[in-house]
């Protein structure tokens, strides 16, 4: 459990330092202060969550699912990368904009299936981020953003490597 924790802590300040690499002004408003940590958080949670599909669920009975009938039995599964862009529920739901008022997201899941870490992860971001910047001003990329690798393949959403200097 605690392997997968951290693994999931890892991956997320990576993209976190991605993010913020790739966007120096963003950097800067955090780092002073000026743009608040919480909501930068919660939006790179929402757009860039590492956790891509919810556990399987089988349904009980036959039913429609939008415009899809599901039997009996059947292997029901959400994508949470999906869900946290819906434009019904959120305005430009594929931009990531750090002041946004903090909208609802399921990057820790939902109900009785919500990750019991939400919160441990969330203060560990806080805190990290704006540290990171802090403590190494200087910090850039080592080549292009576009040559950073993906982990490719994998319900988990993240990166290889992050070649960065400072």
């Amino acid at each position: 459990m605690m392997l997968r924790y951290t693994r999931w802590l890892l991956l997320m300040l990576a993209l976190g330092a991605l993010t913020l690499l790739e966007k120096p002004l963003l950097a800067d408003g955090l780092r002073d202060g000026d743009i608040p940590i919480g909501p930068f958080v919660e939006e790179l949670l929402r757009v860039l969550s590492v956790v891509q599909v919810a556990f399987p669920r089988f349904a009980r009975q036959p039913t429609d699912l939008g415009a899809a009938r599901v039997g009996a039995g059947d292997i029901v599964l959400c994508s949470l990368s999906s869900a946290n862009r819906d434009p019904a529920f959120i305005d430009q739901a594929d931009q990531m904009n750090a002041t946004r008022k903090s909208t609802p997201h399921l990057a820790f899941g939902h109900g009785i299936h919500r990750c019991i870490g939400a919160e441990l992860g969330r203060m560990e971001l806080r805190t990290a981020l704006p540290t990171l910047l802090r403590r190494l001003p200087g910090l850039r990329l080592a080549g292009p953003a576009e040559q950073v690798e993906f982990r490719a393949l994998s319900l988990i959403h993240g990166l290889r490597s992050l070649p960065a200097t400072w």
